[in-house]
């Protein structure tokens, strides 16, 4: 099972960019999918989450600008990022909790990421 993630690239300022990002394998279920970021120097960081039945969270710094949105049957999670800046500059992770079986725990995968670069 593996998470791959899309998407990303070069974008002017004010520009917007879709990441992607599916879960491949063996997957019985999937829980809380989402997003991270890291900046060059800086911590990784929470972007957006979004859970099965379509509740989202999002953080401070992209409410407005950025829509989560999942495909349940494609086991497929999306971050649709719009107005961006050069603030957004970052390798975009996504993550996922994942039940391989019926009964089992859930556990978090995590994609290599993606890079997002905006241009002033």
């Amino acid at each position: 099972v593996q998470l791959q993630a899309s998407g990303g690239g070069l974008v002017p300022a004010g520009g917007s960019l879709r990441l992607s990002c599916v879960a491949t394998g063996s997957i019985f279920s999937i829980n809380r999918m989402g997003w991270y970021r890291q900046a060059p120097g800086k911590q990784r960081e929470e972007v957006a989450f979004i859970y099965p039945g379509g509740a989202t969270d999002y953080a401070d710094s992209v409410k407005g600008r950025f829509t989560i949105s999942r495909d349940n049957a494609r086991n497929t999670v999306y971050l649709q990022m719009n107005i961006l800046g050069p603030e957004d500059t970052a390798v975009y992770y996504c993550n996922a909790d994942l039940q391989y079986s019926r009964g089992d725990p859930f556990f978090r995968s995590w994609g290599r990421g993606t890079l997002v670069t905006v241009s002033s």
